[in-house]
Parts: C-alpha cells; sequence; structure tokens
C-alpha cells in the first residue's frame, strides 16, 4: 500500500498526546535534552516505558551512545521548554531549572512526573528507532495539567478537567 506521507502525518495528528522531554548525559559532555510526543507506557512487571526517536535526529548518536535516560512530562506553561528543545541544534539545558535525579542525570523542575530508566532495548522501526527504558526511580506530582500536542499544535485540557 502507497500513501501520502502528509495525510497520514495529518491523521495521526488527530491522536493528541503529552508532550516530554527527554533528558541524558555521555560522560565527559554536557547534558542534552530532546521533546517528544512518542512516550509510551510498555509493561507494569517488568517496569518498561518507551519512546521513539527520528532517525534523522541530530541528538540521536547521543541517545545510541548511553545507557540511562530521564523522562520528564511536562506542565502545560512548559511550552516554552518544549519549542527549544524541540528543534534541531541547540538541545542544551542551560538555563533551564533542573535538578540531579536519583540516576545522576537531569531532571527538569516542576515537571509533573520523571521516569528514570536505563535503556532495555533499542529497536529498528522504519524512520526512527523506539528506545524501550526499564524504570528505575519515578516522581510525580500530586496537582497539575499537562501540556498537550494535537493537530500539530500545543493544546490544553478545558476548563474543569482536571
Amino acid at each position: 500500500m502507497t500513501h501520502d506521507q502528509r495525510k497520514f502525518r495529518n491523521a495521526l495528528g488527530w491522536f493528541a498526546t503529552g508532550v516530554a522531554v527527554i533528558t541524558t548525559q555521555v560522560k565527559g559532555q554536557k547534558p542534552i535534552g530532546i521533546t517528544v510526543n512518542s512516550f509510551s507506557s510498555v509493561s507494569l512487571d517488568p517496569p518498561l516505558i518507551l519512546w521513539s526517536l527520528d532517525k534523522k535526529s541530530d541528538t540521536l548518536a547521543v541517545f545510541n551512545a548511553v545507557e540511562t535516560f530521564t523522562v520528564n512530562v511536562l506542565r502545560e506553561d512548559h511550552r516554552e521548554i518544549s519549542t527549544r528543545l524541540s528543534k534541531q541544534g541547540d538541545h542544551s539545558l542551560d538555563g533551564l531549572a533542573t535538578r540531579v535525579g536519583a540516576n545522576g542525570l537531569p531532571a527538569i523542575e516542576e515537571a509533573l512526573a520523571h521516569f528514570e530508566c536505563d535503556v532495555y532495548a533499542r529497536h529498528d522501526a522504519g524512520d526512527h528507532i523506539i528506545i524501550l527504558g526499564r524504570v528505575t526511580h519515578f516522581e510525580y506530582a500530586e496537582d497539575g495539567r499537562p501540556l498537550l500536542y494535537h493537530r500539530g499544535g500545543y493544546q490544553g485540557l478545558a476548563s474543569g478537567a482536571p
């Protein structure tokens, strides 16, 4: 089956997703982060999550070199962080409020949740790499509203939603 890639992408855009930043660090280098909306739970036992990375990403070499990473689930007021780290080029965390997690990697302050992970597996998947992570530590906020992505733009929950 052949299909128009733009139309396929538009159809996928109807599925609203949360927005996360994946942070990591190669020993001896500065930490980096990249925005993703492909974060998903996989398994409770063992605790596994996944996210996918475009093979054309300028961070591919870094994420292929590391064995640990942190998923930071963004709040609705983190649009600027998301936009900045979604672009090719500067994935530096300089100027962002971060703290060091239990795994020694930066975690974005005030994120709704943090999932510290060891790389469990990497799978080739078309034009992306699927990275499975085994969660070694997690934390979450008791309240807050997530940053959402739908049809090519940021969205928020409707008024009255938790």
